[in-house]
């Protein structure tokens, strides 16, 4: 197979196996998890169904007072990296082409300077934050096997669409055909992986505050 064929493949079965497979995986998990028995909750509400559960949403989606001082590479490497992945994935032109031509929906794009500063940002403060997982024994302890496979699924991505765009490392046709692969394994993955945080952080948070929030709780 040439990079011609390798590029062809990837782009054809490979991307249709890869979000077929995501798509089955995504519902399935989500299946399971909506699905799980829950005993009637029959204790009287103490307060307005639901409304701690969005104040939960938001306030722990802001760093609790002190740990950023404490913590400043999970937290702010954590925001930082987050919010990179979603510029470059969401904005970058031709992914919302590659959208555009699957479903029919388009959005305006950002300039590629703004990409490619944001990449390098979100690479760099990617390869900050596993060094510091790495160095930190409490955080290396508490490491799996599954955290770093779930740290490279995710980087490689962003790494191969850099070079492929900036036609670096190998023949244009060749990385970008590697960045495709690379995007169709995170797919394939994510639902079977911590990447799946993706779909459930928000609902999960959500939940857990409207619960604790009816049984007068305070998280």
């Amino acid at each position: 197979m040439n990079e011609i064929q390798f590029l062809t493949w990837v782009r054809g079965t490979g991307l249709n196996l890869a979000l077929g497979l995501f798509l089955l995986g995504v519902f399935w998990r989500l299946i399971e998890i909506y699905t799980l028995g829950r005993k009637p909750d029959i204790a009287p509400a103490r307060s307005v169904a639901g409304a701690s559960g969005w104040h939960t949403v938001v306030r722990r989606s802001v760093p609790p007072p002190g740990m950023v001082k404490t913590s400043p590479v999970s937290y702010i490497g954590g925001y930082i990296f987050h919010v990179g992945l979603m510029v470059v994935v969401f904005f970058f032109a031709p992914h919302i082409k590659l959208v555009n031509s699957l479903i029919g929906i388009s959005w305006p794009g950002l300039p590629s300077q703004v990409i490619d500063a944001v990449a390098v940002v979100t690479l760099a403060t990617m390869v900050v934050v596993l060094a510091d997982r790495i160095n930190k024994p409490v955080k290396r302890y508490l490491s799996t096997a599954g955290d770093y496979f779930a740290w490279m699924l995710t980087f490689l991505p962003v790494l191969t669409g850099y070079l492929a765009v900036k036609h670096m490392v190998l023949p244009y046709t060749t990385m970008l055909a590697l960045h495709i692969l690379c995007v169709e394994l995170l797919l394939i993955a994510l639902p079977f992986t911590k990447l799946i945080h993706v779909f459930t952080l928000i609902p999960s948070r959500w939940y857990n505050g409207d619960i604790s929030g009816k049984r007068g709780v305070s998280v």
